[in-house]
């Protein structure tokens, strides 16, 4: 397993794959029923080694949380306003996440439409107004992310859990952060 971001949260007690468990937030028996969601600050090229949403997204993603790792980089992208590259990048970010929900449930066409999207986005990101540093954006290789979003959109079925068990991660890569660089801010 990969290490954690933000340890001191804790996972839900099983990932959301539709039709196959209780909707976190809508059903009575989810995860999440009830539980109001905090509007957490906007990411930005400054904070976003410290914001816990950020984050705890990867270690979701990482750990086969697809649907919550999306909820999460959601509410970040709805604080950031949907506009703008950091936004951009968030959606991208959201569209993998979907990958692996798609791929949970065995979505051969939701995988690689997501994927395809995905790749996309983070191929259109605009690194102007928040540069990479080192190949790198808000701690992401933006190189891996699409290598990895193209991989899975021509090769959905890598990604597809032959054993038909939501429990194990469906995604063949893990995205890695990296809080420091070589260049200077």
């Amino acid at each position: 397993m990969s290490p954690r971001l933000v340890p001191t949260r804790t996972f839900p007690p099983y990932s959301y794959v539709p039709r196959r468990f209780p909707h976190p937030t809508r059903d009575k028996g989810g995860h999440s029923f009830g539980r109001e969601g905090v509007q957490p600050r906007a990411l930005t090229d400054k904070n976003w080694r410290t914001s816990r949403d950020y984050l705890f997204g990867f270690d979701l993603f990482n750990h086969g949380y697809y649907w919550e790792a999306h909820e999460a980089w959601e509410g970040l992208w709805h604080a950031c306003g949907r506009n703008g590259a950091i936004a951009d990048h968030l959606k991208a970010l959201i569209k993998l996440a979907a990958a692996g929900v798609k791929a949970r449930e065995g979505n051969q066409a939701g995988v690689r439409r997501a994927a395809e999207r995905a790749q996309r986005l983070f191929q259109d990101l605009d690194t102007t107004t928040t540069p990479l540093r080192d190949g790198l954006y808000l701690g992401v290789s933006l190189d891996r992310l699409i290598r990895e979003a193209a991989t899975l959109a021509s090769e959905p079925d890598r990604a597809l859990n032959p054993a038909d068990d939501p429990v194990i991660v469906a995604l063949p890569f893990k995205i890695q952060i990296v809080f420091h660089s070589n260049t200077t801010p």
